[in-house]
């Protein structure tokens, strides 16, 4: 059996997928992952595994026993291969290269995932709508939207977020001024993305060209929410009346004719009003414009 390193002789063979082995237990192991047999069972949590080893990996877990620890950063690993793999961060260590951009990368995961970029790939599809991502954390977050799971609760104010990126730039609010800042007119914001709308402002910039009629807009948003005018399409429905529209906006402000909410006030006068509209031809009496003017 040991002469099998040297003359690299590989007697046991799968017959699904062709692997071999050196070993006949090693092919035995192999062989459940194909029958989905996992023997090896966890007596804390239940989970259940294909190899003895990989539960004992696992067992770690549950009694805190982390044998691995790096001695740059104190972080300490239950598994010597994920133990490798950090050291990697400290020695500047990047073994694996793009071949199509020259980026390189710390781990072959992380080439993996890159490459998606140059290839297109989106491995990871949602059964229930059909989008599809580059990254397994990614739809993982992205069904929670389906789920309407939200596992990240802020515990001074209760609101709760799908992603864990927003949460944490929701506790800035809480905590801290907002640290992303115009430098033309010093607004501040919580959100970096919402500064880089802001910036548009200033620049004029409009990127989201119509493609009917070259219309132009600072936010994709509201160029999705244009192109529904060329559609025909209306997507936003009155549960009340059944009326449908095509701006959530217009929608909203239809509701209150239902509800008889009057949310739009004038400010000389005091009159308030359920439609912007309406407010806007009311105050041509504060200003005595008179619109429909007879010509004869």
């Amino acid at each position: 059996m040991h002469l099998r390193i040297h003359n690299g002789e590989r007697p046991y063979k799968c017959s699904i997928c062709g692997k071999s082995y050196k070993r006949s237990t090693n092919l035995k192991a192999h062989m459940r992952i194909h029958t989905g047999e996992r023997p090896y069972k966890c007596p804390s949590c239940g989970k259940s595994f294909t190899q003895r080893s990989t539960c004992q990996t696992h067992m770690k877990i549950h009694n805190g026993e982390r044998s691995y620890k790096c001695t740059s950063c104190g972080k300490s690993f239950t598994q010597r291969s994920t133990f490798k793999t950090h050291m990697k961060i400290h020695n500047g260590e990047r073994s694996y290269k793009c071949t199509s951009c020259g980026k390189s990368f710390s781990y072959p995961s992380t080439l993996k995932v890159h490459l998606r970029i140059h290839n297109g790939e989106r491995p990871y599809k949602c059964t229930i709508c059909g989008k599809s991502y580059k990254r397994s954390s990614n739809i993982k977050a992205h069904m929670r939207i389906h789920t309407g799971e939200r596992p990240y609760k802020c515990t001074i104010c209760g609101k709760s977020f799908i992603w864990l990126s927003i949460f944490k730039i929701h506790m800035m609010i809480h905590n801290d001024e907002p640290p992303y800042t115009c430098t033309n007119c010093g607004k501040c914001f919580y959100w970096p993305s919402t500064l880089k709308t802001h910036m548009r402002i200033h620049s004029g910039e409009r990127s989201y060209k119509g493609t009917i009629c070259g219309k132009s807009f600072r936010q994709s948003s509201n160029l999705k929410a244009h192109m529904i005018i060329h559609s025909g399409e209306h997507p936003y429905k009155c549960t009340i009346c059944g009326k449908s529209f095509n701006q959530s906006s217009t929608l909203k402000a239809h509701l209150a004719i239902h509800n008889d909410e009057r949310p739009y006030k004038c400010t000389i006068c005091g009159k308030s009003f359920n439609q912007p509209s309406n407010l806007k031809r009311h105050k041509k009496i504060h200003d005595g414009e008179r619109s429909n003017k007879c010509t004869i």
